[in-house]
């Protein structure tokens, strides 16, 4: 019960708060903007970066690369009912032990995703969120005692609080989850909240990721993000990132991770519909 409560919250919280800016584009707008979106496109950002750690000595065995590559494949548009559309998504993780001798991986985690997207409009016919149901899976494609997986349902909404501040929460209903990682909600809770600002618009912005695991202590992890973009008309950037907490990777996420990291980034514009 507690932790269903706790997902309500936080999905209660992230609508009442989309009214305090609404100032979307109207629905015909974006009805065509979902007709002429590529099918294929980034998900999540696709990055490489490299870092060092906070909270022990620097080694070439502390010190690693981490790199993502995510996608996402329309499969409909905006013809299913209630105006929903249906994708499917893949995301992959890496952790690179990449100064160690014959440079080994860590951890490869996978996470493929189907699910549903439904823009949100408010009275006037004016777009104030996207919203999206979908059903996850994610795991290490390890065996023996460093398998790690879970599934979920998750729902995701998204939304501006001013022109410069976007939030998107996220809560999941994990299942199949307790062979191999039994407590992995004391240290991954069950919702997390991301807060993104255009210091200058498409040219510098911060990101900050906040996530509380169940048990009444301090485990969770924040990881905060800046962006700096040298080229105009693109969409390629260099990032600094932090990353203070637990559940970094699966295989360790019972550990504390206290990372810092640099690195080349290409954003997603994904939601950038919501700043129109």
């Amino acid at each position: 019960m507690k932790k269903l409560l706790f997902s309500c919250i936080i999905t209660s919280i992230a609508f009442c708060f989309q009214n305090l800016y609404s100032q979307g584009i109207t629905e015909k707008m974006v009805d065509s903007l979902i007709k002429e979106a590529p099918a294929f496109s980034i998900h999540k950002d696709n990055f490489f970066i490299s870092g060092v750690p906070l909270n022990e000595e620097i080694t070439k065995s502390t010190a690693d690369a981490k790199y993502q590559i995510s996608f996402k494949q329309l499969m409909t548009r905006n013809t299913l009912p209630w105006d929903t559309y249906l994708f499917l998504t893949y995301t992959q993780k890496a952790f690179w032990n990449i100064y160690e001798n014959s440079s080994p991986f860590q951890e490869i985690n996978f996470n493929p995703s189907i699910g549903f997207g439904k823009p949100v409009y408010n009275k006037n016919n004016r777009l104030v969120g996207l919203a999206s149901l979908m059903l996850e899976h994610e795991s290490n494609g390890r065996d023996s005692i460093f398998s790690r997986s879970w599934n979920s349902v998750n729902l995701e909404y998204s939304f501006m609080l001013n022109p410069k501040l976007k939030l998107t929460t996220e809560a999941w209903l994990p299942f199949s989850y307790k062979t191999g990682n039994p407590d992995l909600l004391d240290y991954i809770g069950l919702a997390e909240a991301n807060l993104e600002y255009d210091i200058i618009p498409k040219k510098f912005m911060a990101e900050l990721m906040l996530r509380k695991g169940l048990e009444w202590n301090w485990k969770g992890a924040y990881r905060a993000r800046i962006f700096y973009r040298p080229f105009k008309m693109s969409n390629q950037y260099f990032m600094l990132e932090w990353f203070n907490g637990y559940s970094e990777s699966l295989v360790n996420y019972t550990e504390h991770v206290n990372m810092i990291r640099v690195g080349y980034v290409i954003k997603t514009n994904e939601l950038d519909i919501l700043k129109q």
